[in-house]
């Protein structure tokens, strides 16, 4: 009989998942993550890791499996939380929850249970496993598009998901809440969580004034006729050109006029619109650059501004991780891939070109908001993720 551990969050994700593999005969055991211990930042009627701990306790006991609670909190904080600090005071956003999956629960989550003698590692992540006839392993989307979160996992190898089943990756969302229902666990009901992973909902700027300090600064908004734009926008999309087209576009603050005070540049995120307390505008704001450096947040209305909108990014090749080494872009030969570079992001058509150091990808269509630090997933036509790299600029 094989052996798998399943990470029982408490939520009713991971408890179908456990019931499932039961039922497909495996020798199931039940793990729970304990990644945090700062409730300070953490909004208290929000899935409180004790909540949550409880939950899947009396998920196992109902399923009749073991269940441990296993303390990852340093590792978190040493691998999750330090970068996401680091990300933000450099002017880049990060995406802790890919990290996650990468770092903390297919790493030393798996380690951890495969210590214990099992075969496999389980979540209830909505992805699919397809095993291939030359021994290797594809991750599929999702079934359920609405709730498909390949993305979360596209910084994961071929070793790690070798060893990574996701049962409830061929059902819809409301298929998991019946199957709940019916086996009467205590989680049929419960809202998704929200938030850092495992760690819950948190006020994020309470979160990073941990270590990152209030510094009050400029909010500059920029009008879509600057030169450096219009100028910009002219650039022919092929990859004759594309260094011209992932180059960053840097304003200065005599390009537009002081619309607010932000509470330090470090806080913010190209593309973000909530918390910029921007008032009197005819039209929403957005963010379209963060100057670390000079400490100045500058600003366009209209999420198509032509600030915030690019045909192109560019990936470090270090950076990059193929869920299947079968998938690897070619150097020097231009590929045809559908891209997200976002979470629930519809897949938009791109080309993709692989030079020595780095990957260029080129849209389709502008693409809004593309962010240094956010992670640009690549998929076939067949819902296959190939694998992904962090966006440089």
């Amino acid at each position: 009989m094989k052996r798998v551990v399943v990470g029982l969050s408490g939520g009713v994700d991971s408890s179908v998942a456990a019931y499932l593999l039961k039922e497909q005969g495996y020798d199931v055991i039940g793990l729970f993550m304990k990644n945090w211990h700062d409730e300070s930042v953490t909004l208290s009627d929000e899935c409180p890791w004790i909540d949550d701990a409880n939950d899947a306790l009396l998920v196992a006991n109902k399923l009749g499996i073991p269940f441990q609670v296993i303390d990852l909190s340093k590792e978190y904080k040493e691998r999750i939380v330090e970068y996401m600090f680091d990300e933000y005071a450099s002017g880049r956003t990060p995406n802790p929850d890919v990290l996650c999956n990468r770092e903390i629960k297919f790493d030393v989550f798996m380690e951890r249970a495969l210590e214990l003698g099992v075969d496999y590692v389980a979540t209830g992540h909505y992805c699919r496993r397809k095993d291939n006839p030359d021994g290797s392993v594809s991750l599929l989307a999702g079934l359920d598009r609405n709730k498909d979160q390949s993305y979360f996992l596209c910084q994961l190898n071929q070793d790690q998901l070798s060893k990574a089943l996701f049962p409830v990756g061929d059902l819809q969302k409301d298929e998991v809440r019946r199957i709940a229902k019916e086996q009467d666990l205590i989680t049929a009901d419960k809202k998704d969580s929200q938030g850092l992973c495992f760690i819950g909902k948190v006020s994020l700027p309470e979160f990073l004034q941990q270590q990152l300090k209030v510094m009050k600064g400029k909010v500059i908004e920029v009008p879509e006729s600057l030169p450096v734009l219009t100028k910009f926008h002219e650039i022919p999309r092929d990859f004759d050109h594309i260094e011209e087209l992932v180059a960053p576009i840097h304003f200065k603050e005599e390009d537009g006029i002081v619309v607010a005070e932000h509470q330090g540049a470090h806080f913010y995120t190209i593309g973000q619109r909530k918390g910029l307390a921007i008032g009197g505008r005819p039209n929403p704001s957005f963010v379209l650059e963060v100057n670390t450096t000079n400490n100045l947040i500058f600003s366009g209305q209209n999420d198509t501004h032509l600030g915030l909108n690019k045909p192109a990014l560019k990936i470090d090749n270090e950076s990059i991780i193929y869920a299947n080494l079968n998938n690897e872009f070619n150097i020097n030969k231009v590929t045809d891939v559908m891209v997200r570079i976002r979470y629930r992001q519809s897949l938009q058509k791109a080309k993709v070109l692989r030079k020595n150091d780095f990957t260029y990808v080129l849209f389709d269509e502008l693409q809004r908001g593309i962010t240094p630090g956010q992670f640009c997933a690549f998929y076939d036509n067949n819902d296959e993720l190939l694998g992904s790299g962090v966006i440089s600029v």
